[in-house]
């Protein structure tokens, strides 16, 4: 199709695109995104209450019951169990729902994009996804038992361990996620890079930096004090930050490609 010289010279002179989006478009878009991402942690959520009883025991107690001792539990509310069945429940409702969490973010961000990286955004979620599941099974399989022995074993054989339910469960979901956000790095890596902010020189010049913050990072997150566990979350966290190089480089590397087939076309 031949555009309109008189429309193109009037769109220049403001400044405006006819295909970019107002304000206000973006704001309805925003909501509807919003409205996508609730739905899908409901349904999500509905899902978990039908199972709730089966992940309660075979889940979220189990790792109680694998240490030496076993860690005793006590509800010491009367609406506790039912208050800590709610916040499962939602917690859960959104693990379930990551993918179309991860999705109505980037198709948010879809029309900021260049043309030819729309077409990665069921790769982006695909990836997003598996690297927040590795970082709750890596909490779950690695993190947790490690801590929780420590926890069973360490001091006065006299003195009784019996944790408070509510404190478990926040202690059991609060590492979970932790480790799901921070396995999510070279996505991160990857969005920062492409809007410019992160380059791999930088990620290669500070790498020494890098290793410190690591190990400060994992001394933090680290649920117990020892040295092992700090040493299973940093050495991740590490190989996180080397594929995160490897990201940058991949995406700087796409942009030339793509800016000389719009040229070309």
């Amino acid at each position: 199709m031949i555009s309109d010289p008189q429309n193109d010279l009037e769109n220049n002179k403001t400044g405006n695109d006819p295909d970019e989006m107002t304000f206000l478009e973006h704001l309805e878009e925003l909501r509807w995104r919003i409205i996508k991402s609730a739905a899908g942690v409901i349904i999500a959520s509905i899902v978990v209450g039908i199972f709730i009883n089966w992940i309660m025991d075979n889940v979220l107690l189990l790792p109680a019951t694998k240490t030496d001792p076993p860690l005793k539990l006590q509800n010491i509310k009367p609406f506790g169990q039912f208050t800590l069945y709610m916040e499962v429940i939602i917690f859960g409702g959104v693990i379930l729902s990551i993918p179309n969490l991860i999705y109505q973010f980037w198709k948010f961000i879809e029309p900021a994009l260049k043309p030819g990286e729309s077409k990665y955004i069921k790769w982006i979620v695909i990836f997003s996804t598996v690297c927040f599941l590795a970082g709750n099974l890596f909490a779950y399989y690695v993190l947790l038992p490690t801590a929780l022995e420590f926890f069973a074993s360490f001091g006065s054989a006299i003195i009784d361990n019996i944790i408070a339910i509510d404190e478990y469960f926040s202690f059991i979901i609060s590492t979970v996620l932790a480790a799901g956000l921070v396995f999510e790095l070279p996505m991160i890596s990857f969005f920062l890079s492409k809007i410019g902010i992160l380059k791999p020189q930088f990620m290669r010049k500070y790498r020494k930096h890098a290793i410190i913050f690591i190990l400060l990072a994992a001394g933090i997150l680290t649920p117990s004090p020892d040295i092992t566990s700090q040493m299973l979350l940093a050495i991740p966290l590490f190989i996180l930050y080397e594929i995160s190089i490897f990201i940058c480089v991949f995406s700087q590397k796409k942009e030339p490609k793509e800016k000389a087939s719009e040229n070309i076309g």
